[in-house]
């Protein structure tokens, strides 16, 4: 079976010759990365990952994306099957090695949950939340070795506070907007002002969790028969970072209000380090900054990523009032706290 030689060479390194495959399929729903499904003559079935082939029109933060992929499950690899994590099966994280950088991983079962969210019936979708809920507690029981921030060092070395680390975060895509002249419903310079002025309340988190940071739905396998359904994979972790676990409720609940799911928050409470949670100003104010850290990446993004047509018309319209709703929040949550 032909393959191209990036991934010969991924395989290759864990003696996997193209006479012990038996298919390779491109799967679809990355944004950056390649990632390909490999099937072997033994019945293992992995899949592997490999940057660009050009990785010059990217976010800084976006540089060396597999190490913290590598790191991510690595650092779920001690956790109960049930948390649903890939398992590393080698990686090679030199881009500049004869093949480039790579990370080959089992494959979890099941379908991205928006492909199958119309089947689900509101009992069965309620307490697959619940379960939701108590895997990402899981994962928020990890705590990092000492430092916050992005492990592949794209914006330098772990930071010794959170409020050090988000605020090298929340800089960097800003910078990367004045680099590209990203359209955003304020200016760089305004928004961060308003970002830094609140920026004391992440002195708060003192406990560097595992967090990843992109768990929309179609990062997120459901797998099993109607009525069965179970989580079965918690995929593409190369946006993770070490810092405040309540960050992963934005985009588990994207575009929404994390207050409302009852379900899962009842799930999380089992087995989060900190127990149930509560919203109080310190984290609704922190939500309000993660918000706008999301919704900043997702237009920025779309300039490297020459983003066109209905889909940037799109992102603009859902994304940039929700930028401003949450830079709003931030303001409202500084006068609450006086």
């Amino acid at each position: 079976m032909p393959i191209d030689s990036v991934l010969s060479a991924a395989l290759g390194s864990v003696g996997v010759h193209p006479e012990l495959i038996v298919s390779c399929a491109p799967l679809a729903g990355g944004t950056y990365n390649a990632v390909t499904r490999v099937g072997l003559t033994d019945g293992r079935r992995w899949v592997v990952k490999t940057p660009p082939p050009a990785v010059a029109s990217c976010l800084t933060y976006e540089r060396d994306l597999l190490v913290n992929e590598v790191v991510f499950y690595t650092a779920a690899a001690g956790l109960p099957e049930e948390t649903a994590v890939p398992a590393v099966v080698h990686s090679g994280l030199d881009p500049a090695a004869p093949g480039g950088a790579y990370v080959i991983m089992t494959e979890r079962p099941g379908q991205p949950w928006h492909e199958v969210a119309d089947a689900l019936a509101d009992e069965e979708a309620r307490r697959l939340r619940t379960e939701l809920g108590r895997i990402v507690g899981r994962l928020h029981t990890v705590a990092g070795p000492g430092g916050f921030g992005y492990p592949s060092a794209a914006l330098g070395p772990l930071a010794p506070t959170w409020r050090g680390a988000f605020t090298a975060m929340t800089d960097a895509v800003l910078d990367d907007a004045q680099t590209y002249g990203a359209r955003l419903p304020r200016t760089p310079a305004d928004i961060r002002h308003r970002l830094g002025a609140a920026s004391y309340v992440l002195d708060d988190v003192t406990r560097p969790a595992l967090v990843h940071f992109d768990l929309w739905q179609g990062n997120i396998l459901v797998a099993g028969e109607p009525g069965a359904r179970r989580i079965g994979g918690i995929i593409d972790g190369e946006r993770m970072f070490w810092g405040d676990p309540v960050a992963d409720f934005v985009s588990l609940a994207l575009f929404g209000d994390m207050e409302e799911d009852k379900e899962f928050l009842a799930g999380y409470g089992e087995s989060a380090p900190g127990g149930p949670v509560g919203f109080d100003g310190s984290l609704r104010l922190r939500l309000a900054l993660y918000r706008a850290y999301l919704y900043l990446i997702m237009l920025v993004e779309t300039v490297p990523r020459r983003t066109s047509g209905e889909q940037l018309e799109w992102t603009w319209n859902e994304v940039a009032p929700r930028l401003e709703a949450a830079l709003d929040d931030v303001e409202s949550g500084l006068r609450a706290r006086g």
